[in-house]
């Protein structure tokens, strides 16, 4: 039985919208939303809160939610669970990076992740996808890959770019990473790379080293909270 270990990251400070981790929806702070709906996961081990503030934490032991308090310091969420990941002084076969702005996350996602992972080991990286229409959207992270799923590039704009042919759909990073144990930490320990410094995406790090990162697309819908809209529309949503 493989173990797997889940870690989800957040921070009260978010630039774009400030102590997002406890605007409640219907009554409940998002980060224990995120926390409730990936422990329906029926392939996770062990799942955290990985936080960098005591207001967070206190929150999550309100609602008995296991919680790792990490530095402020860190520059992303992948160093922030490497820390939580390290304080646990655990062996675990996988670690998954479960984005803490996700109220909505499914579960089933987590599950598909996490086989995809077993079943290609020889990835260092599983970054799942979902199939959207073109959007200029730069919150939305896009991901280019090849005929055997491997990821060529991530960015914040539409690639490959409409130069010749009007394209249906593109691929959109989905929030569930998950990561052999040993790569997290040679991640974590390396310095912002050249391309991850001008798109501000985390993986592009690990593509910038060399890291092997296959893509599993998934079925479905997924959206972060970045902005106060994203927020409003995850209220309206959360009802059904």
């Amino acid at each position: 039985m493989k173990k797997i270990l889940g870690l989800i990251p957040t921070r009260l400070n978010s630039s774009r919208l400030p102590q997002k981790a406890l605007l409640k929806i219907h009554g409940l702070p998002l980060i224990i939303h995120t926390y409730r709906r990936s422990l329906l996961s029926k392939k996770l081990s062990e799942l955290y809160i990985c936080c960098d503030d005591k207001k967070i934490f206190e929150v999550a032991k309100k609602y008995k939610a296991k919680c790792i308090m990490t530095s402020k310091n860190h520059s992303n969420g992948t160093e922030r669970i490497t820390e939580g990941f390290i304080k646990l002084k655990k062996q675990f076969d996988l670690i998954l990076d479960i984005q803490g702005d996700e109220p909505l996350i499914s579960p089933f996602h987590i599950d598909k992740v996490i086989n995809f992972h077993i079943k290609n080991y020889s990835s260092d990286i599983i970054l799942p996808t979902l199939k959207i229409r073109p959007t200029n959207n730069t919150n939305i992270v896009k991901v280019l890959k090849n005929k055997k799923n491997e990821v060529m590039y991530l960015s914040r704009s539409n690639v490959p770019f409409e130069f010749k042919k009007n394209k249906k759909f593109i691929y959109k990073h989905l929030s569930i990473i998950s990561f052999k144990p040993e790569v997290l930490k040679n991640f974590a320990k390396s310095k912002k790379s050249y391309h991850e410094s001008i798109e501000d995406i985390e993986l592009l790090r690990a593509l910038d080293m060399g890291m092997k990162i296959k893509s599993v697309n998934l079925e479905g819908d997924s959206f972060s909270i970045d902005v106060y809209d994203d927020f409003k529309t995850a209220q309206k949503k959360m009802i059904n």
